[in-house]
């Protein structure tokens, strides 16, 4: 073998070796047995439906969960095309084990004629894991030999560790080809900073395409306590959620000051033949997503979690009245934050010219 040929392989072995060590399960360092809402993205090799896509990742409540995470219209059909390339995001349920956040139900793959580990992990699960974590959630011993028929696990990443105090949905982003940390910063409104710290980069340019990145993806605020089945009920802005045996249906936008709109959905319970009373105790004229003004008070109805019995209510009020004397309140922030993209057409110009200024001052002083 030549001198080139080694060093070929050579480089190559080393960014395996760099995938794989960078590729891990995302850090879930909470309690164990602690679960959340968990979130990746899914880029398919080849176009593939709706339907496909529940049925490939076992998602829970199927089809509407599905639209939920990707704020499709309830109307959209199973046999909606997905095209090639085109990201749809993956709503399970996540637990915590050993510091590390694994699904509550992992999807399962059976292995089919001309499958390899590596082409499960990369094609099939469009890299969101790697033959390796593949290979040890499942305590497969040797990688290469595997069955034809045989159930493998998925273990996608996922976590439920608050970031910045905050209770936060992780998504495992799919980076592709060309993006930047700032970039990736930008379009989810967090920092370079949380990005590199939450992912263990000690910079930017570690960042691999192909490989997912634990995105903190913040949640609207609700009402419901911690002894709710449903606890914590974290929904990412532009995404809805159906809750309580699907008789309640709950979307968060960053234009209602980041708080969880709940309402009745018109979907079949899950758990009661007929759902449970949404109406709030002392104000018979409302239920869940009710709103009634008096004078410059105005009272919602809430929705505040559930049981295997009946579903929680709350009435919060909030005065409108002026404030004599004050200035006006600013406008609500829609929680977007800008982080400017470092310009490397600005800092080469200027790298340029002081090159040439140097050159100057050498030429003169020679």
């Amino acid at each position: 073998m030549g001198f080139f040929a080694t060093a070929l392989l050579a480089v190559f072995f080393a960014y395996a070796a760099a995938i794989a060590l960078t590729v891990e399960s995302f850090n879930c360092s909470g309690s164990s047995g602690t679960t959340c809402n968990g979130l990746v993205g899914y880029v398919p090799a080849n176009a593939t439906t709706l339907s496909n896509i529940t049925t490939l990742f076992a998602i829970q409540n199927s089809l509407n969960s599905l639209l939920g995470a990707n704020n499709f219209p309830l109307t959209t059909a199973p046999n909606q095309s997905v095209s090639a390339q085109q990201t749809v995001r993956i709503p399970f349920p996540c637990i915590c084990r050993n510091g590390t956040g694994y699904p509550v139900n992992p999807p399962v793959h059976t292995v089919v004629s001309g499958d390899t580990m590596s082409n499960i992990a990369t094609v099939v699960f469009s890299g969101l894991v790697t033959y390796q974590q593949i290979q040890a959630f499942n305590n497969v011993t040797d990688a290469s030999l595997i069955l034809i028929g045989q159930e493998l696990k998925i273990p996608l990443p996922c976590s439920c560790d608050e970031v910045g105090g905050e209770r936060v949905v992780h998504y495992g982003y799919a980076v592709e080809s060309g993006d930047t940390v700032g970039g990736i910063a930008q379009e989810f409104n967090t920092t370079e900073e949380t990005l590199l710290a939450l992912n263990g980069l000690s910079s930017p340019k570690n960042l691999l395409a192909n490989v997912p990145l634990d995105v903190p993806l913040k949640a609207c605020t609700t009402m419901v306590g911690n002894n709710s089945l449903d606890y914590p009920l974290l929904v990412a802005n532009g995404t809805y959620i159906f809750t309580a045996g699907d008789c309640v249906m709950c979307s968060c936008n960053a234009a209602n000051n980041w708080t969880l709109q709940c309402e009745p959905s018109q979907a079949q319970s899950t758990l009661w033949t007929t759902c449970p009373s949404l109406q709030c105790q002392g104000a018979e004229s409302l239920y869940i997503g009710n709103t009634t003004t008096s004078s410059c008070n105005r009272t919602s109805c809430t929705y505040a979690g559930y049981n295997n019995q009946t579903i929680s209510t709350t009435l919060t009020s909030l005065s409108t009245c002026p404030v004599s004397g004050n200035p006006p309140a600013p406008p609500a922030s829609d929680g977007n934050i800008y982080v400017p993209k470092f310009s490397l057409q600005g800092q080469s110009w200027s790298f340029v010219l002081m090159f040439i200024h140097l050159v100057l001052l050498y030429l003169h002083l020679t």
